[in-house]
């Protein structure tokens, strides 16, 4: 008999609540369940905390549930108020009908839209932009309590800073999706991330009083660091899936820089590798991780951007790290740049002049193998000759710059 996909997500530490527990396993063990995950389309690319729901999937579909996409085009010009200190903005529809067909194309990497139990995208907007108002309240307005609302984590939280009407009708929004979808697609289970479980646990409600029949939710620990912070975040922001916006190297050294203690998390969470495999490559807690550091950075990149730029990535680490020059990550600049944090801002190292000055001045730049001490240091004269030198920020970042 097959593996109960509960079995893989719970020892893999995917599952942090669910409902009527005993019962969905029942169900997940004994049939094919179309379920859904709800992705907001506020941008033309999926980044790395969209990662584990597209894994999820697909365990989910691999032990032969159908997912169901849905972008969420009508919410999303309302927007959530789940861990925001601000109301989001509002896009046109053809914004969200451009950002669908971005996240098509990468989601088709992890899981399929064909064959029996492929997958289906659906937009919220279908249905939810042409509701009448007073319909909405009586059909679904009704079945919810303004106190129990009032309790939700993603509604307390903004309490001190203010909730607007508009953001409070978020939640029979997302539960009226769930209620579409049961209706459309037969879809019995909501899965997210545990900031959404409020808004999943409506949606299950909901089906089971309109229409009398179970339906289930099911939230994932987020993917955070040992410490609590969200992963998925640099100083230049998002690490995103779409390579024109996180380079398939940058991708590689994010994974590469994983802490020590987030290292077999992010294995379970975000690969395929066998747990045993894990075990033995995060065995020993000493130097032998880096080599599980740059195993967990190839097989991501390998996943998102394929083995090609993969390997190509994996070599320009080795060379920046290694000293190899023809293979390390480049940056043209012009040939008359006259400092070296003019040539850090002009390459990206640092975001502005004088956050280079300030790296300066904390002692982590260097320009070949010479440490720059002054704010105003210019770039040497050894180097304008040559046309070009390396440039390395701390330990971690290597660049070969060229002057042109």
């Amino acid at each position: 008999m097959a593996k109960n996909v509960m079995d893989t997500l719970r020892e893999r530490g995917f599952i942090k609540q669910t409902v009527y527990e005993d019962e969905l396993y029942e169900m997940l063990g004994k049939e094919s369940v179309p379920f859904y995950i709800g992705f907001d389309p506020t941008a033309d690319s999926l980044h790395v905390g969209h990662f584990m729901q597209l894994i999820a999937m697909k365990h989910m579909q691999d032990a032969g549930h159908k997912p169901i996409v849905l972008i969420g085009g009508g919410t999303g010009m309302i927007g959530d108020p789940s861990g925001r200190t601000d109301m989001r903005q509002m896009m046109t529809r053809e914004t969200v009908d451009y950002h669908c067909e971005c996240f098509r194309k990468q989601m088709a990497r992890f899981i399929r839209f064909d064959g029996d139990n492929g997958a289906v995208m659906v937009n919220n907007a279908d249905w939810l932009l042409n509701l009448n108002y007073i319909d909405f309240l009586r059909e679904i307005g009704v079945h919810f309590s303004v106190n129990k609302m009032l309790s939700a984590e993603c509604f307390k939280s903004r309490y001190e800073r203010g909730l607007s009407f508009l953001e409070f009708n978020y939640m029979l929004m997302q539960a009226y999706d769930f209620l579409v979808l049961y209706r459309k697609y037969g879809c019995r289970l909501e899965l997210g991330g545990d900031d959404q479980w409020s808004n999943i646990l409506a949606g299950a409600d909901l089906i089971r009083r309109k229409e009398q029949r179970p339906a289930f939710a099911m939230t994932f620990t987020l993917l955070t660091t040992s410490d609590g912070r969200k992963m998925g975040k640099t100083a230049k922001g998002a690490v995103w899936l779409d390579e024109n916006k996180t380079s398939p190297y940058e991708f590689y050294q994010y994974w590469r820089n994983t802490d020590d203690a987030d290292v077999e998390k992010c294995f379970k969470l975000l690969t395929f590798l066998p747990l045993e495999e894990i075990a033995e490559l995060c065995a020993h807690q000493d130097e032998r991780m880096n080599a599980a550091k740059a195993r967990l950075a190839y097989e991501l990149t390998k996943m998102v951007h394929g083995e090609e730029k993969a390997n190509a990535a994996q070599a320009q680490a080795k060379a920046a790290f290694g000293g190899d020059a023809e293979n390390m990550p480049s940056a043209t600049i012009p040939a008359d740049t006259a400092t070296v944090a003019d040539a850090m801002a002009a390459c990206g190292v640092a975001k502005s002049k004088s956050e280079a000055r300030r790296l300066i001045e904390g002692g982590a730049v260097r320009v070949d193998e010479d440490k720059v001490d002054d704010v105003n240091a210019p770039i040497p004269g050894s180097a304008k000759e040559k046309g070009e030198f390396v440039l390395h920020k701390g330990k971690k970042v290597h660049i070969r710059v060229l002057l042109a």
